[in-house]
């Protein structure tokens, strides 16, 4: 695996302008421990005839340099702040990392399928910064090319910095500087807003918190030796649910809910319902183990006032879904999306201000037993990056792990492609249940 991909070059990249030299504090919700990790995206792009690479590679470079700009930020370093809670970024433009490498026998068709092992295709983003707050550059940019011409660009972005609304849209900017057909006049760059102060906890005020309305940050009993149970000898997979599909999963759903044909549900819903029921059963948790669906609510439009446009940092509360595996099971998927929909429900300004002051005050972070993490990446539009390569051929994440992903499908704005990686034992129920949504 370490000779799939040979490096060619990696520098640094800072800022093409001049940019503030300053410390800025980070929000209660970027300080949060469980988001001290690298987001990792995985963008391929199918061969362009008589593409220049050298010529595309220092176009990227270029684009890059002007996008740390606006967002100088991503040329800082995060840390931990010296004189209280929370963390800070150092911003003195000491840049990012930009890494061009080339594939020894990768092909853009063979990320159709999801890869033989968890990290079959981390070569793709060969800087991994594992701890995000000892001075490591907080963007790292890859892009090798492929045996077939085609190019695949990896990025890593430091979660403390931005949400995936917020690093869609950095990637954005990006590729509008990196495309040379885009006319400047019809580039639609969005002024990036810092403004980390909005999601500060009030301070001064004596907050009583109900633990009950905040289960994500609960602990269940271990009846399994959970942990070991779904994180040994992980496979990947990756299934794909078109419009079909999901109509076909909310009419099952709406069977069999709690509230009959009355039921509404959304494709987020019914299929993460789906998706979580079909790992428990096929993993074969005890009856009477409590398990939890975790996944991330967008809070921009949910405050009052709403977070201003082009907030690029972390504006999102975790949603979470409770129940044995027994009652999931025998509940059906209509039972599973009812809890998803109101784990939804409880998200306001009220819970978003509790959530501040549970991770700022109390260190509230979500404990690993009994979790199945979901992340939509499916809404973000990281399709439709183009840095003049076209539209993405593939988008997934640079490592396929326990943690599922809802991902885009090109030219199919319905559809989702459903990738977590599954114990080798139980890959085969899982697909057949993720396949049978009457069972």
């Amino acid at each position: 695996m370490g000779t799939s991909v040979r490096v060619k070059e990696a520098s640094v990249i800072t800022p093409s302008e001049p940019t503030p030299r300053c410390v800025l504090a980070l929000s209660a919700l970027d300080s949060q421990l469980f988001l001290r990790f690298t987001i990792e995206y995985l963008l391929v792009y199918k061969p362009s005839p008589g593409l220049d690479q050298p010529n595309t590679t220092a176009r990227l470079k270029s684009a890059l340099a002007k996008a740390l700009v606006p967002y100088y930020p991503f040329a800082g370093r995060v840390r931990p702040k010296p004189d209280g809670p929370g963390l800070e970024v150092v911003c003195a433009a000491q840049g990012a990392v930009f890494i061009e490498a080339f594939a020894v026998r990768y092909k853009a068709n063979d990320f159709e399928k999801a890869p033989k092992t968890v990290a079959q295709w981390r070569p793709l983003l060969s800087l991994h910064v594992a701890d995000v707050l000892k001075g490591s550059p907080p963007l790292v940019v890859q892009l090798t090319w492929l045996v077939d011409g085609a190019a695949a660009i990896a990025i890593g972005i430091n979660h403390c910095l931005c949400d995936g609304i917020g690093s869609a849209e950095f990637l954005n900017h990006f590729a509008e500087l990196a495309n040379e057909r885009l006319e400047t006049s019809y580039m639609r760059i969005q002024k990036p807003v810092w403004e980390r102060h909005l999601l500060k906890p009030p301070r001064g005020e004596e907050t009583r918190v109900d633990s009950a309305s905040h289960p994500e940050f609960s602990r269940v009993p271990d009846l399994c030796s959970f942990m070991n149970k779904v994180s040994t000898g992980l496979k990947p997979t990756s299934i794909t649910f078109d419009k079909t599909r999901l109509n076909e999963l909310k009419r099952v759903a709406r069977s069999t809910s709690e509230d009959g044909e009355a039921a509404r549900y959304t494709s987020f819903e019914v299929l993460a319902a789906h998706v979580w029921r079909s790992w428990a059963r096929a993993i074969g948790f005890p009856g009477n183990q409590k398990l939890k669906l975790v996944f991330s609510i967008n809070v921009r439009n949910r405050l009052k006032p709403g977070l201003p446009e082009g907030y690029y940092g972390n504006a999102f509360v975790l949603g979470c879904a409770e129940t044995s595996a027994r009652e999931l099971e025998e509940g059906g998927v209509g039972f599973g999306s009812g809890l998803v929909k109101r784990a939804k429900e409880r998200v306001g300004k009220e819970h978003v201000r509790e959530v501040m002051e549970w991770v700022w005050e109390r260190k509230g972070c979500p404990d690993p037993v009994g979790v199945l993490i979901v992340s939509q990446w499916s809404r973000l539009g990281l399709e439709n990056i183009d840095v003049g390569l076209g539209k993405a051929w593939h988008v997934g994440p640079v490592c396929c792990d326990r943690y599922c992903l809802f991902l885009p499908v090109r030219d199919e704005c319905v559809s989702v492609k459903v990738m977590v990686a599954v114990p080798t034992s139980a890959v085969d129920n899982y697909h057949l249940f993720m396949r049978s949504s009457h069972l």
